[in-house]
């Protein structure tokens, strides 16, 4: 079997302790690699890189940051099908999908390296005539970045282009389920002419890694992608080392469907394909559908027959629209969810159940006249499961919508410009798709309300998250 390597200081190797761990294959089960399982020794070696090789990065111009940014850019669109492949080959996700992420990857390198370039500061007016006062930003120093599987190459990217390109110096520690993906990106990167030690990735224990990062003073900040009970953990670590944390966390985003849509057929096509995106393992996946009583009949047959559409099977068959879960657990947990919803009183349409393996499967499913308290409702499934709802009012589906802890992502669908208007400002939620299924792009902040999570990623907002302002006051100049 192959072996993939840690990079660490610009150069790849194992973990201290010589510990590998197995890389499975979600479609058959099967392993496909073996990496370092690292623990807190390899993060403070990785911290070590990364504080060696802040002062001279960090006092690179933005257009050298940038440059070398840009020539990443290039080299992964060279690269797009063999990263894809291997992604897909880990995470299960269909080939056209891990295609997209990496050909989106990109985006986030060059978005990031023109806003760098755009921190410009400045002048304060002083109230007094022997004083100038300006404001200038300095990249905060050593971030650790952990990510989730469900998208591994975006997670990390969002997060580490902005570092970079602010000056910042990173240590990643990517899912231990797509390991692979992380380590292409460094390559990458590397290839570029990226600097030893500006950029390391980690594979190994999370706890040890993430308390390292916590511990270290010298790592000013970590951004966690992951469940809110994990970003609940690391504010409580952070509260103690005063570590600022940027952290994407849960969702569970509502889609408000208005009787007024034109293409009822083709909205419930469409919301299928966005909902069985990546399995239904997206973190603002339209989960909750809260749809018009006059249409709700119709919407869900047309639902139905795309749901029964979809094929099933492994990302690397080019039929596939569904691949499999990421793991046993995953698939067990959507079975019980579902198990949970019917006995609550939801109606099962189409699916409901694992599939036989090998792999981690489980049937496009479609409930209806789900309950308010049923655990499809109220819990993010992170599987191929579409809760329906009707609803009457506009107030009524606002309060469906608002009534959880995540505020994420929501969606709402309409052809009245007013009903877009009001409604998309009532809902409490970072990000609003009005007419629109993927409200994601490297030019726009990304983020969440309430439990959600904290800080944003990507766009202007994003490279401002790694880097500290001064304020300089100058006297006696009169």
């Amino acid at each position: 079997m192959s072996r993939e390597l840690f990079f660490i200081g610009g150069a790849w190797q194992a973990a201290h302790g010589d510990r590998w761990w197995t890389v499975v294959d979600p479609s058959t089960g099967q392993a496909i690699t073996e990496v370092p399982w690292g623990d807190g020794d390899d993060a403070r070696t990785a911290i070590d890189a990364a504080a060696a090789a802040f002062p001279a990065w960090s006092r690179r111009t933005a257009y050298e940051r940038g440059a070398i940014l840009e020539r990443a850019a290039a080299l992964i669109r060279e690269r797009v099908e063999l990263y894809a492949r291997r992604t897909s080959e880990e995470s299960g996700k269909p080939l056209a999908q891990s295609r997209g992420e990496w050909a989106g990857a990109p985006n986030y390198l060059r978005t990031a390296a023109e806003e760098a370039r755009q921190l410009g500061g400045r002048w304060i007016a002083a109230r007094l005539p022997s004083r100038r006062i300006d404001v200038t930003y300095s990249p905060l120093g050593v971030v650790g970045v952990i990510t989730a599987w469900n998208f591994p190459i975006y997670n990390v990217n969002r997060a580490v282009a902005s570092a970079l390109a602010a000056g910042c110096c990173a240590v990643v520690r990517p899912s231990e389920f797509t390991p692979r993906t992380a380590l292409d990106y460094a390559r990458a990167l590397h290839d570029a002419g990226l600097p030893p030690g500006v950029l390391n990735v980690i594979t190994g224990e999370p706890h040890a890694i993430g308390q390292a990062m916590l511990d270290d003073p010298r790592c000013r900040k970590i951004a966690f992608t992951g469940s809110t009970r994990v970003g609940r953990l690391l504010m409580e670590g952070a509260a103690r080392t005063v570590t600022r944390l940027a952290l994407e966390l849960g969702g569970n985003a509502p889609v408000i469907v208005f009787p007024d849509v034109k293409d009822i057929a083709g909205l419930a096509r469409a919301a299928v394909t966005a909902r069985h995106r990546n399995c239904g393992q997206v973190c603002i996946a339209p989960q909750r559908f809260y749809v018009h009583s006059s249409i709700y009949e119709q919407f869900v047959d047309a639902m139905a027959a795309a749901v029964r559409a979809e094929v099933v099977g492994s990302g690397l068959d080019p039929r596939c629209t569904v691949g499999p879960l990421i793991n046993a657990r995953q698939r067990d947990r959507v079975a019980e969810i579902v198990r949970g919803s019917i006995a609550a009183g939801a109606v099962p349409v189409v699916g409901g159940e694992a599939l036989p393996g090998p792999g981690f499967f489980f049937a496009p499913t479609l409930l209806r006249d789900v309950p308010a308290a049923a655990p499809a409702i109220q819990e993010e499934v992170f599987g191929p499961v579409t809760p329906v709802v009707r609803f009457d009012s506009t107030d009524e589906a606002l309060a469906l919508a608002n009534a959880t802890e995540y505020g994420l992502a929501a969606y709402l669908f309409t052809d009245d410009l007013g009903t877009a208007m009001r409604v998309s400002e009532r809902l409490e939620f970072g990000m609003v798709g009005v007419n629109d299924w993927y409200p994601v792009t490297a030019e726009a902040p990304f983020g969440g309300f309430k439990q959600s999570g904290l800080g944003r990623e990507s766009g202007r907002e994003g490279v401002h998250e790694y880097v500290e302002a001064k304020t300089r006051y100058f006297g006696g100049l009169a």
